[in-house]
């Protein structure tokens, strides 16, 4: 009688596992078909209305294309507002300075999708631009050099963006 027990046990645990293995196979993929049906990077960032800078940036650069690409991407998006903190005249200088826009652009971009809960297991991140972004947790705020990150883990079908309230310059 307990081989026989024994062996219903066994025999519902690999059903038990089964079923879950194939329901998380299930989530994910339905995941992957979520994300393919979100925008990319790019067009949120034109349709959200609080990049135009960003975007007017990204096109003089033309980084647009590359954002609109598979990706994955993690981008650090400063607001309009972000760029009006920087001192008068500093945004059309760097539109007349394609290299330097491009460097500074790409310092806010960091290879692969990185969300709000891993970013902060982190101390530094490698941007696109070849140098390290410093990540710091402090009081429960989460800060990419001096920017602050005040919106998290918005969704594209070709990464994430995570809004920053100050220009990050490397």
């Amino acid at each position: 009688m307990k081989k026989i027990v024994f062996g219903v046990l066994i025999l519902l645990s690999f059903t038990l596992v089964s079923c879950v293995s194939s329901q998380d196979g299930a989530e994910m993929g339905m995941k992957d078909e979520m994300a393919k049906d979100l925008p990319s990077i790019a067009e949120i960032a034109v349709d959200d209305g609080r990049f135009t800078t960003l975007v007017a940036a990204l096109d003089a650069a033309d980084l647009v294309d590359t954002l609109s690409n598979d990706g994955p991407f993690t981008v650090f998006a400063p607001t309009d507002d972000a760029f009006a903190k920087l001192p008068e005249g500093t945004v059309e200088s760097l539109l007349g300075d394609i290299p330097s826009l491009k460097s500074i652009l790409l310092y806010h971009v960091v290879s692969g999708k990185v969300m709000a809960s891993d970013v902060v297991e982190l101390d530094a991140a490698p941007t696109l631009n070849g140098k390290d972004v410093m990540i710091k947790v402090d009081m429960g705020n989460v800060y990419i050099n001096d920017a602050q990150v005040i919106i998290t883990d918005i969704e594209a079908s070709n990464g994430v963006i995570h809004v920053v309230d100050t220009v990050i310059l490397p």
